[in-house]
């Protein structure tokens, strides 16, 4: 090759590193929330009644079938994953134990996911999940019954579970049970993390528009929601709060209908808050990512997998040498 066509070559490696790790720099230091002073007063009462939460009265008034609260009594927990998933899902919550969910330790520090889930309408399928939960006791099962209309109920509920019986806990990570979950690139971010509160990272939606179709499944009446947008929120495949977040959203959540989707309801929350997400886009939002081994040790998520892929990547992912830059 002759030297302007080795120019053009490293040219293209240069910017393509520039673009790939360019976008990182970028949210990393420029794209992250300023200080905020917070001067609305309801904004001032709903974070001052966060910190004063007292959870002690939610103990005592449990809306669980079935609880986990032993998991999370005697550790230290640096990222709790609350999986939502659908009762009659059981393959696949045993295909996540095995491969992503089998994560209980990142750089030292304790991992621990549990699975959020409602009632099921079939008596059988109840007595699986009883079973299931004396097995693996990673069961959070609601007193509502499990649908498309509660699955907001299902948010809140994970919300209330966290910060009654899991106030120890650092991070917070929401999944949907078809996501791929990267626990060791995530851990590593979250440690690299400067700002230890208000934390609610994901992958941003701007401008989302509320579904005014009568007849959809996500309709939201204008009397509930009268605004032209959403305000910004995280995807709801998967995201990340604080445990000052958690208690924020469940005493904002008095104030917000269930009637919105439960990604823009957590959103909704956060705004009453004074919390701003944060944007990655390691994070793939309803997007399934082609499998490249590098590529998954690096992103957090990947949505839509299917049970087979899951058992390769993370395969794949675990073993075998680091990836260099």
């Amino acid at each position: 090759l002759r030297t302007h066509q080795w120019c053009f070559i490293l040219f293209n490696v240069l910017l393509f590193h520039m673009l790939l790790f360019g976008a990182d720099f970028l949210e990393e230091y420029f794209l992250r929330s300023l200080p905020f002073s917070y001067t609305d007063a309801k904004t001032l009462e709903i974070r001052e009644r966060a910190r004063k939460l007292n959870v002690d009265p939610l103990k005592a008034n449990l809306s669980y079938s079935l609880s986990s609260a032993a998991a999370c009594s005697s550790q230290e927990i640096f990222l709790l994953v609350l999986v939502c998933s659908s009762p009659e899902s059981r393959t696949r919550r045993n295909v996540i134990r095995q491969t992503w969910g089998n994560v209980t330790d990142a750089r030292g520090y304790v991992v621990l996911t549990l699975f959020a889930l409602g009632k099921p309408a079939s008596v059988t399928t109840q007595l699986e999940i009883n079973e299931e939960s004396q097995k693996h006791r990673d069961i959070i099962e609601g007193s509502f019954i499990d649908s498309p209309e509660t699955q907001t109920q299902k948010m809140l509920m994970s919300v209330e579970w966290t910060v009654t019986f899991c106030p120890q806990a650092r991070y917070v990570l929401k999944a949907d049970e078809d996501v791929f979950v990267g626990i060791p690139s995530l851990a590593g971010y979250l440690l690299s993390l400067t700002q230890l509160e208000d934390v609610y990272v994901g992958r941003v939606v701007h401008h989302g528009v509320p579904d005014r179709a009568p007849d959809s499944p996500g309709f939201v009446p204008t009397h509930r929601y009268p605004e032209e947008f959403y305000p910004d929120y995280c995807h709801r495949s998967a995201f990340v709060m604080s445990q000052d977040v958690a208690r924020k959203v469940y005493v904002a959540a008095e104030e917000v209908p269930l009637s919105v989707p439960p990604d823009i309801f957590v959103g909704l929350c956060a705004k009453k808050a004074g919390v701003t997400p944060l944007h990655s886009s390691r994070f793939s939002g309803e997007k399934h990512i082609s499998y490249n081994r590098c590529c998954y040790k690096f992103i957090f998520t990947s949505s839509n997998m299917k049970e087979d892929e899951l058992f390769k990547d993370w395969k794949e992912t675990s073993a075998g040498a680091e990836c260099s830059l």
